[in-house]
Formats: C-alpha cells, structure tokens, sequence
C-alpha cells in the first residue's frame, strides 16, 4: 500500500530486482539560488551494499539505520559552494572510489540547500552551522559506539575496529591558509594549468580551478600517478628545488594525496605505464662571465622525447655556483638513453658567450629505485643545445 509522507523519494531497483528506497543528493536550480535557500543538512550514507542507493541518516540517533556499521571506518565527503544549485558532478565518483579503497561508511554531507545561493557570503554564513550539526553526529556516533575520532589526510587502510575517520578536501574559494592536519597546494595552490584565464570564458572561469581540486583528488584515488606533498614554505622555494626531502616525516616517504598514507621505504605501490615524473636537477658552472637565462632540458628513450622548461625565474650562472632546480616532466621516460640542455639568456646580437658546467646530477623524485645520472664537464654556447649521454652517479650526495 501506499503511504503518503511530506518528503518525495525516488524508487530504484537494485541488481537483484528488489525495490528500495532511495534518498538522493538535493537537486535545485537556478531559480533557488535567485531566490535564495536556507540552511538545511542532509546525512546520506553509502555502503558497499547501497552504492548506488543512498540512505539518510538521522542526526541524533544514526544507528537507527542498520546499513551503518559504527564498527566500520567513516569517511564524510562535504561539498562546497553551489552557485547553481545542481548537485555535484563527482559525488558518485568519489562514493565508489572510496567504497574500492576498502570497507568503509561513506557518509555525503548534502548542505545544497544553503549552499545554493546567488550571494556567495550568504553561503559562507551557513558553513558554520553545517559544521555544528556535523559535530554533533559525530558525537552521537562516539557516544553510541564509544569512538575515538581521528581526523586524516585522506581514508587510509583500515585501521583499528572503532576508530572514525574524517576526510576534508578544501575546494572553496579563497582560502590559502592552512586548515587542516596537512594541507595539499596543487601547482602552488594558484591558478591550474589548462583552465580559463579570462572572464570571457564565462562560467569555466569561475569554477574550473576549483573543480580540479576535486579531480586531482578523484585521481589519486583512482590510483593514477602518486601524487606527493612536499613541505614547504613557499611554491617558490618549491620551484627552486629548497623543498623536496622527506627527512620530518622518516622513516615514512612525504604524504601521498589519495587514500594513501605516506608509505614506508621498499614498500611498492601500483604505478601506471605513464605518469609524470620530477627530477631534482644540481648544478655547478664554472664560466667565465655572469650570464642569466633560463633552462631547457629533454629526455631520450628511443624515439620517445619528454621536455621542460625551467622559466620560473631568471637563473644567476656564474663562476663555482651550485643552482637546484625542479624539473617536472610530464612523461615517465625509461630508460634514459640521452639528455639535450639549452640554456636561453635572451643575447639575439652581442657574441655568444660559453657556459661550463663542471657537473650536472639528476636525483629521480618518489623513485628510490632509479639510479641517479649525472654529467661532468659539459661546454655550452647560449641559447645552443647540447645533447649527451648520462652516466651513472656514484652517490646521492
């Protein structure tokens, strides 16, 4: 028979052909958002049970729904400003992909209503109250199954029975600071490669920096490429190379993006045929005048070239200079049969001058397992390739 309720739910049909109800993410549209919502918080929980059929929970008494196993790790996956009032694109994306990671309560914190509003600081207002509710589950959770809670980079191997985890992933606008136990700057945290640069470009332009937050985010639990986190002080030092040691956090490797704790040395996790790879790049010239230029480096294998460019900032060459760089290449090439280096100083009329490097070393980064190349004694004329073989270096040092 039918009942009638003041809340309309969708039927679905699971795999087996039985009916169940489910609740589903609140869909708006524009006209809300004209209009403006009110702050409203919906708890829907996913399991590898109901993947596809979520759940809603009840905020003070959450074992009331038997698809919630407190004896499970939890994972809750809040979203961010909905300037259109549609639900998010990834939200099913990331349900299945933290279900794949291993068994867990994956709870959705669907505040659209509230999120979805025209003026973006009435938006900001609500978070507050969203987080009050949300701290209140998670105490009736504790009370209910005498929990400890444990707040972590992202939804890590299964832990201890009874031990509750909280992923955040920061998409929203503005915030640079530090908000969490550890805080991931994709490219510096600034605007993302490949994304409109101009307002022109229309609602791209608004939100596709920080779509890519999420994505990057999807990806390293898909397990693409490892994504590494290096402490650091600025994206500058960054760049310069000042930053890319793991010794704070030994015996364990950098944090790793992803549903993933930092690993510990000799462990293998699953690589790709093809993902980017980063190079520190030491370098000593020994020329007779003070040029200043910037880098161009190409790996051969084969027929197979990856390049870069190191234009950050124009780079001081002279006599007995040490410089570090980072060189991000977008191709894991292997093996390495020949490197081409260029150094453009920008001279189009005046003599080319010569720059001698006494040594060149290439330290692969995230790949223990790589030998290091190295080069001695290299003659360049400016804004001229030159192309050599590595050698294998005697140390890491």
């Amino acid at each position: 028979p039918w009942v009638r309720t003041s809340r309309l739910r969708l039927l679905c049909f699971s795999d087996s052909g039985a009916g169940d109800w489910c609740d589903n993410f609140t869909d708006l549209d524009l006209s809300h958002c004209l209009l403006g919502t009110s702050l409203y918080v919906r708890l829907l929980l996913y399991t590898r049970s109901n993947l596809d059929c979520g759940r809603e929970l009840r905020h003070h008494r959450p074992s009331s729904q038997p698809l919630l196993d407190l004896r499970r790790p939890t994972a809750f996956v809040i979203h961010g400003y909905r300037p259109t009032g549609a639900p998010p694109i990834w939200i099913d994306h990331i349900v299945h992909l933290l279900a794949a990671q291993e068994d867990l309560n994956v709870i959705v914190v669907d505040w659209n209503k509230g999120a979805a509003n025209l003026n973006y600081f009435t938006a900001v207002s609500y978070t507050r109250e969203a987080a009050h509710n949300l701290t209140g589950f998670i105490r009736a959770m504790e009370v209910r199954a005498s929990l400890k809670l444990a707040v972590r980079e992202a939804a890590p191997p299964a832990g201890e029975p009874g031990s509750l985890t909280v992923c955040f992933l920061s998409a929203a606008f503005g915030l640079r600071g530090t908000h969490g136990h550890i805080d991931f700057y994709a490219n510096g945290g600034t605007d993302q490669p490949g994304c409109p640069k101009t307002i022109f470009s229309g609602k791209s332009y608004f939100v596709c920096d920080h779509q890519r937050s999420v994505f990057l985010y999807l990806c390293a639990l898909n397990r693409t490429c490892t994504l590494t986190g290096y402490p650091c002080s600025s994206y500058g030092d960054f760049l310069d190379g000042r930053c890319l040691q793991c010794e704070a956090f030994r015996p364990l490797s950098c944090p790793v993006l992803g549903g993933s704790e930092p690993r510990a040395p000799g462990s293998s996790p699953k690589e790709p045929l093809e993902c980017p790879l980063s190079y520190r790049v030491d370098m000593v010239t020994w020329n007779q005048y003070l040029r200043w230029g910037v880098v161009h480096i190409r790996l051969h294998s084969g027929r197979n070239v990856t390049e870069t460019r190191i234009d950050h900032k124009l780079l001081r060459l002279e006599q007995y200079t040490s410089t570090r760089l980072l060189a991000q290449f977008e191709d894991d090439l292997q093996p390495v049969h020949k490197i081409s280096l260029r150094i453009n100083t920008g001279n189009v009329i005046g003599p080319r001058y010569k720059i001698r490097l006494l040594r060149i070393r290439f330290t692969p980064l995230d790949r223990p397992d790589r030998p290091l190349m190295c080069r001695f004694d290299i003659i360049l004329e400016e804004n001229m390739e030159v192309a050599f073989r590595p050698l294998p270096c005697g140390s890491r040092h």
